[in-house]
């Protein structure tokens, strides 16, 4: 029954794989069988380590996700090193809070540049080499408030709404090719970009009231949904 979950031979490409949930996965996957290519702004020296230790190959691709126009060289580079891409998960994610009537448009574009238009032109891109091998998964990282929308963070909502919404664009058309498009939307995670919320006692509290689990979400929790999905 295991082998059905065994990744042996894949090539896992992972973005935000640098701490928490995306570090959580891409280790999982590696323990699964998978090699595993790292797409990171700087050297991930701890992660590295871990993935190694598992006795898969990984490697780091530096790249800034907020340069979409680089996409193509840097899913190439990948290819041309593994020799194919069978699973992508799309993890990165940045977050900005202001108030609505306040919120900058430079943190808009921000945010919306690397939590939407590079989650789907990585798809995009990915997607061209999972086509012409007739087989790949794909598995993005949306949000709880793709659906509700959250406090002072309509960009982010926003994003994850967006990328709930073209996952089950792709999945339609993909499908039926070969290629499965799913995404996991986690609720709220004890993680770094959390910090504001879990030091916040009122709103943490209020959150809390609300989880049946009666925990924060921790990013090992991820793990078997990821693995699942690549598999």
């Amino acid at each position: 029954m295991l082998d059905l979950f065994n990744l042996e031979g894949r090539v896992a490409l992972c973005t935000g794989a640098s701490r928490g949930l995306g570090r959580a996965m891409a280790v999982g996957l590696a323990k699964a069988g998978a090699d595993i290519a790292l797409v990171a702004r700087t050297p991930l020296p701890e992660v590295v380590a871990e993935i190694a230790a598992t006795g898969r190959q990984v490697r780091v691709y530096p790249h800034d996700l907020a340069d979409i126009d680089g996409l193509p060289d840097l899913v190439a580079r990948v290819k041309a090193d593994f020799g194919h891409i069978d699973i992508l998960i799309n993890n990165a994610g940045v977050q900005s809070r202001h108030k609505a009537t306040e919120f900058p448009k430079k943190d808009w574009d921000f945010v919306i540049g690397v939590n939407m238009n590079a989650v789907f032109f990585l798809c995009q891109e990915v997607g061209k080499v999972m086509l012409a091998q007739g087989r790949g998964k794909i598995i993005n990282i949306a949000s709880l408030l793709s659906f509700q929308g959250g406090l002072t963070v309509p960009a982010y909502a926003a994003a994850k709404g967006a990328v709930a919404q073209f996952t089950k664009s792709l999945s339609n058309e993909w499908a039926s090719q070969g290629v499965n498009v799913n995404g996991i939307a986690p609720g709220y995670m004890d993680t770094e970009m959390n910090t504001a919320l879990l030091a916040d006692p009122t709103r943490s509290r209020q959150i809390l009231e609300r989880i049946p689990a009666g925990r924060w979400g921790k990013p090992q929790d991820m793990v078997g949904a990821a693995v699942f999905l690549a598999s």
